[in-house]
């Protein structure tokens, strides 16, 4: 009977000592994956605009998990894009104004940062370029393919009922009427002018010198800091630590935003852009 009492409190004992070996496995993991992946610590979001600016949900997400984020203290907004769609643009550019509101909000430019690319520096505060950076290129274009002559070689005519004249104004299978013309340049300078006055209201400059450069040309860094479209030259790291200083923070780990996607996403979002820009034109107003 003794002996059968001493099994049992070496089990219990043993039972105890695996259990907090357990516990103390668990609590290490917990701290290692605490600390590797900086829960708890303030964080900086960097969203990272790349490329045409074509579709802007992956960055609007984005940015409304930044604001929402209690962590992320301030944003970083990496911009590597020639421009892009007058819409998406400006879409992004609303947004980051959101975060402006409640979180700092600081630009940092990489190589080009022109048109669309520059509108959407235009919501943060100071915006970083390097020296080299090619930047403004501030107009509007609209281009319209035209395939009349090749569908006449081809013996392909399109009929065309419509509720009124300017319902297919920009057709791809016809050319342009001056009417239609005079139109569109009316639309198109329309635009031009949205992007004029948000670039005089963000930087401060008066609508006639935004004017004066507004006429497609581009700038390096370094002009355009002399300028007044970019506030500094810097790279990264000083957008970086210009964020961490605005938000009063001594420390903090960056996230990196739209988060990646995999290859099965990345290939069948692609195949399904490409077939339907083969199969639909239209009018496109670009940023550029």
């Amino acid at each position: 009977m003794k002996r059968t009492w001493l099994l049992y409190g070496l089990s219990f004992l043993g039972a105890i000592v695996l259990f907090f070996l357990f516990l103390s496995f668990v609590l290490s993991f917990i701290l290692f994956f605490y600390q590797e992946k900086g829960l708890g610590e303030p964080k900086i979001g960097v969203l990272q605009i790349k490329g045409l600016i074509a579709d802007s949900r992956d960055y609007l997400l984005s940015l409304r998990e930044m604001l929402r984020r209690s962590d992320i203290k301030a944003v970083v907004v990496r911009v590597e894009s020639p421009g892009g769609s007058v819409g998406a643009s400006q879409e992004i550019y609303y947004e980051l104004k959101k975060i402006a509101r409640v979180k700092p909000v600081v630009v940092s430019m990489g190589s080009v940062a022109a048109s669309g690319g520059y509108y959407v520096s235009l919501a943060g505060k100071p915006i970083y370029a390097l020296p080299g950076t090619i930047t403004g290129s501030i107009g509007v274009i609209l281009e319209i393919p035209n395939f009349e002559e090749l569908m006449k070689k081809l013996g392909v005519k399109a009929e065309v009922i419509k509720s009124g004249k300017f319902k297919d104004a920009g057709a791809f299978y016809r050319n342009l009427s001056s009417e239609e013309r005079k139109y569109l340049e009316k639309k198109v300078e329309n635009i031009h002018n949205q992007f004029i006055n948000a670039i005089s209201r963000a930087r401060g400059l008066p609508l006639e010198k935004v004017k004066s450069i507004a006429d497609g040309r581009i700038f390096t860094g370094e002009e355009a800091v002399k300028i007044g479209l970019v506030d500094k030259l810097g790279n990264f790291w000083d957008a970086v630590e210009e964020a961490k200083r605005q938000a009063h923070l001594t420390k903090a780990s960056i996230v990196f935003f739209p988060k990646e996607k995999s290859f099965i996403e990345k290939l069948f979002q692609g195949k399904a852009k490409s077939f339907l820009n083969f199969f639909y034109f239209s009018p496109w107003y670009v940023l550029n």
